[in-house]
């Protein structure tokens, strides 16, 4: 990071990874994921040309996915909050967004609600641009209009469409013209390295970096604009959030409330005052049928690890790893049943165990829990690290091409003024960019 800094190079820094990452197809936010983020921003804030991080990318991809978003707008409003408890410098969180038939709901949630729940940038992967196209055919022009009164810096996360080869980069001149800077912050080239999908700048041979010739087209792009800036201290935003999206055929997602904080000392606090708990030898793969089997002959013992971002109904243990969730509803159901022996059994995989009376700060979380899950804890109370044994991730949804993460721009406060531009500056003194 440090050879990064003294190159002029900045950062945007992408919380999750291939392994670690809120699922599209069956999406959390976690004490698991929680610590992946918040630990991500502990390591990089030590180092000032990290100037901000995605929360996700492209992880709403289609209609049937856009309840996934919930998720992800509750991890940036977690990150953003524990950057300010920290005290840390500024660093913005935002979301890298695909370009398809959901676009326009996708800018509009992210951006809707209270400035603590919502993005401070906007990141857009564009390849609707390809070949000799223009501003018009690539539909530039309806993005523009469209992002021309949003209230936070946009800019193109990723852009570089390949099936016309070589990528001649006309559309450098539109981006950074007179039509398009004054709303898009410039943007991010896919991709520097060069691997399979064919998308690289560079290719690298060991120690060895050689230039391909979509770098050398790029270099004549870049050298020919040149955009306007405006300096970080002259920065005034003027301009409102955007209108939630409403629940409906094309969007699942209500924007309030969003997913509780994950918390895992009330995880813990939970587990720890369970009388009726998971055998240690049963596999985490046998989890679903007692899951199923409790939540259908009693449905309440699950309410406190409901999660629907439809209708905004989240349990307070949602968050919480798979094993100390069936912890909690098995000894939801077994207080039920009147703590019968014969109810902490499910075909022999329960066990009677004994449980901690919770006190002191355990109380104070169980309490604000409630005897239901249903309760709302405090987010400033979402600290520690995720517990040992919390099973498998959540997941990982990395799109088909990954995303772009390594940024030169200049210093901000947070105006994300062309980035594009000085990336490109970077890559042709040699310092390139990295994924990270």
């Amino acid at each position: 990071m440090n050879a990064l800094a003294a190159a002029g190079i900045y950062v945007i820094s992408d919380l999750s990874d291939p392994t670690l990452a809120i699922n599209r197809d069956d999406p959390s936010w976690n004490t698991a994921l929680y610590a992946r983020y918040t630990g991500l921003v502990d390591n990089l804030s030590q180092y000032n040309n990290v100037i901000g991080f995605f929360a996700g990318n492209e992880v709403s991809d289609a209609v049937n996915t856009t309840a996934a978003s919930a998720f992800v707008k509750a991890a940036v409003r977690d990150t953003k909050a524990y950057i300010a408890s920290k005290g840390y410098r500024p660093m913005g969180v935002g979301y890298a967004t695909y370009d398809g038939s959901i676009r326009d709901q996708l800018a509009q949630y992210f951006n809707c609600g209270p400035t603590s729940d919502s993005i401070d940038f906007w990141g857009y992967n564009v390849y609707s641009w390809c070949g000799a196209s223009s501003y018009t055919e690539s539909q530039y022009d309806q993005r523009t209009a469209f992002f021309s009164n949003y209230s936070v810096p946009a800019f193109f996360a990723e852009y570089g469409c390949n099936t016309v080869e070589p990528r001649t980069w006309t559309e450098v001149a539109a981006l950074y013209g007179p039509m398009m800077s004054p709303v898009f912050q410039g943007g991010i080239v896919y991709q520097y390295f060069q691997s399979t999908n064919n998308y690289g700048l560079v290719q690298v041979s060991g120690n060895s970096v050689t230039t391909l010739v979509d770098y050398s087209y790029l270099s004549v792009a870049m050298a020919t604009v040149s955009p306007t800036s405006t300096a970080a201290s002259a920065y005034t935003p003027s301009l409102t959030a955007t209108t939630c999206p409403s629940v409906g055929p094309s969007w699942s997602a209500v924007a309030s409330p969003l997913p509780p904080a994950p918390n895992a000392n009330l995880c813990n606090c939970a587990n720890a005052a369970a009388a009726c708990v998971v055998k240690p030898t049963v596999s985490a793969t046998a989890y679903g049928n007692i899951f199923n089997y409790i939540c259908s002959q009693d449905p309440s013992a699950c309410n406190g690890i409901a999660s629907n971002a439809t209708s905004g109904t989240y349990g307070a243990f949602g968050p919480c790893p798979a094993n100390q969730q069936l912890n909690y509803v098995m000894n939801q159901y077994y207080a039920s049943q009147s703590s019968a022996a014969s109810a902490c059994s499910f075909n022999g995989n329960a066990q009677v165990t004994s449980a901690a009376a919770p006190a002191g700060t355990c109380s104070q979380l169980l309490n604000a829990a409630g005897a239901a899950g249903t309760g709302s804890v405090s987010a400033g109370k979402a600290t520690g690290t995720a517990a040992s044994g919390s099973g498998a991730a959540a997941g990982s949804t990395s799109p088909s091409k990954g995303a772009a993460a390594g940024v030169s721009i200049p210093s901000l406060g947070f105006s994300m003024m062309h980035v594009g531009l000085y990336v490109c500056v970077a890559v042709f003194t040699g310092a390139g960019m990295i994924l990270l």
